[in-house]
């Protein structure tokens, strides 16, 4: 018997509750810059799908934060580009297309090419230890593929891209790749089947970490340069067939 889809109430239920649970793990005087932590990790994650409206009555009381707090949350991520403000009908996630698409993976090569390369002078001994988060994020990839959970793979895919811009030791590059994954995550929502976009990314950031184990630094910048032009390639063709 097939498992039965769930409603959208249900969905956005499950979205409160885990932002609930999100912010209860933050310090009670946390401000707005971490409700906007809580909100932006949703659309990282794929909670938060693109022309999802936010409720500031519901926010207001699974974050336990003031109206004043949430509101200087949403404008925060306004000028990220992760929230759009429409005049007398509320604040939504905004719906990207292929420009977009373009921007950010131009920026993804720049960024993640550029950081990799630079391993072989900045730190061509990479302790082992700096990789565990990769392989961590590798396994968690291929155990939900296993479970068939095909939207987890991409929140794996998206650990495995912020812990490999990690490498760089830079906060500054940290938070810009923050807002990026982010953007990126909306980006995945025009795939009709998850499956068919992140499939294929498991071996390749299995590859990529098996160089950077070997110190391979330039054959692994340069995989993760077509790495990045196949995945481009591959969401521009989606938004060209919707």
């Amino acid at each position: 018997m097939s498992t039965p889809q769930r409603t959208d109430d249900e969905d956005r239920q499950a979205w409160l509750r885990g932002v609930a649970a999100d912010m209860a793990r933050l310090d009670r005087s946390s401000s707005a810059e971490r409700a906007a932590d809580v909100l932006r990790r949703s659309i990282t994650e794929g909670a938060l799908r693109p022309g999802a409206q936010l409720s500031e009555i519901e926010l207001t009381e699974v974050l336990q934060v003031s109206r004043n707090t949430l509101r200087e949350a949403f404008r925060l991520l306004t000028h990220e580009g992760l929230l759009v403000y429409k005049l007398h009908r509320g604040v939504f996630v905004p719906e990207l297309d292929e420009r977009d698409v373009v921007d950010l993976f131009r920026l993804r090569r720049v960024l993640e090419v550029d950081v990799v390369r630079g391993l072989s002078e900045r730190d061509p001994e990479l302790p082992a230890s700096r990789l565990e988060p990769l392989h961590a994020d590798v396994e968690s990839a291929r155990a939900a593929a296993l479970a068939g959970t095909w939207p987890a793979v991409g929140t794996a895919n998206m650990g495995f891209h912020r812990h490999l811009i990690g490498l760089a030791d830079s906060p500054r590059l940290d938070a810009i790749t923050s807002r990026l994954l982010a953007e990126l995550r909306l980006l995945f929502h025009v795939m009709a089947t998850p499956r068919e976009l992140h499939e294929p990314y498991i071996a390749r950031n299995q590859a990529i970490l098996e160089l950077l184990e070997a110190r391979e630094y330039e054959d692994a910048a340069d995989d993760l340069h077509r790495y990045l032009v196949d995945s481009e390639k591959g969401l521009l063709a989606a938004f060209k067939a919707r």
